[in-house]
């Protein structure tokens, strides 16, 4: 039976499909994704407190590698395989080479569950896999694509960095290392003891959106379809290799191996959508929050534990 978080997202997917009069109202999705992020960053922060050491460097240099180096290397599959536009190429390359912070909590609640051994720089994965991607796909478009209106736009580094979930998550993990567990709790524990509420809520939203994108699906988007299904087990890969080879413990590799084979639905769209105005953002949609995020919240986190104890037995 699936972990009672991931049932609040079936919930969301199943009222979606008998189009329930269901919703959560933006106002509230808005609060739930600001307090997701900012716990997230906080659980890490507090995690790393007194914990710092050269080995993290190393750690870190490696995880930013992939988030350079994956979505580079799905450019080509984009293109020629799946047969998107440059501007869509770009953003896929975005979306796909990024993260996904509602899959990382999901990840994070599962390891958490079984016990596995997760450190705190986990919740560093998640800005150095998205900023890397986004750059990539950015820069792509630069490079390739029509410059049409304002594609130009800010500084690669300002799209990037100054989105709230960057802000959010890179602003708790600095709080809660300054901090750590014993002090402020007044703040740090009412956030961390409702993750699991908070982050059901969030699912159930998830769930409702999932079941809207797939309304839109048509028979000619099967080739975007069977990427979104094939790409998270074939990506996982490079997290577990990566995580094996620095020593990691089964938590921080399971979710390592999650966040590769994630996609982004909330930081990539808002980067792409200013900086890449004739990529098709409800495409990136449906195939990174319609296919690819079910596949790993239902399926895709135990199929990457599996994956590892296979290889490495834990």
């Amino acid at each position: 039976m699936p972990d009672i978080i991931v049932m609040f997202f079936l919930l969301g997917l199943v009222a979606g499909t008998v189009k329930s009069d269901l919703s959560i109202p933006r106002e509230a999705y808005d609060i739930l994704s600001l307090l997701l992020m900012l716990t997230i960053g906080l659980k890490g922060g507090m995690a790393l407190y007194g914990n710092l050491s050269p080995d993290l460097l190393l750690e870190m240099v490696a995880v930013a590698g992939l988030g350079f180096t994956l979505p580079l290397l799905m450019i080509p599959i984009l293109r020629y395989g799946v047969g998107l536009s440059i501007a869509d190429t770009a953003s896929f390359a975005a979306h796909y080479g990024s993260v996904s912070a509602g899959t990382f909590a999901v990840a994070l609640a599962w390891v958490e569950t079984r016990g596995l051994s997760a450190g705190g720089q986990v919740t560093l994965y998640l800005v150095l896999l998205e900023l890397p991607a986004i750059m990539v796909g950015l820069w792509f478009y630069r490079r390739f694509g029509q410059r049409t209106g304002n594609a130009q736009g800010a500084p690669l580094w300002q799209e990037t960095l100054t989105n709230r979930s960057v802000i959010l998550l890179v602003g708790g993990v600095v709080i809660g290392a300054l901090y750590g567990p014993g002090q402020g709790t007044g703040v740090t524990a009412p956030l961390t003891s409702a993750f699991s509420v908070i982050l059901s809520l969030f699912l159930l939203e998830m769930g409702l959106v999932a079941a809207e994108t797939l309304r839109n699906l048509k028979l000619r988007h099967w080739r975007v379809v069977l990427f979104g299904l094939a790409m998270p087990p074939v990506l996982s890969v490079a997290g577990l290799t990566v995580g094996t080879l620095l020593g990691l413990g089964t938590g921080s590799t399971v979710i390592l191996a999650t966040l590769t084979a994630s996609a982004s639905y909330i930081a990539a769209p808002v980067a792409v959508r200013h900086a890449v105005p004739d990529a098709d953002i409800g495409l990136a949609m449906l195939a990174s929050l319609g296919v690819t995020f079910p596949f790993n919240v239902l399926v895709g986190i135990g199929l990457y534990y599996n994956l590892l104890s296979w290889a490495v037995p834990v």
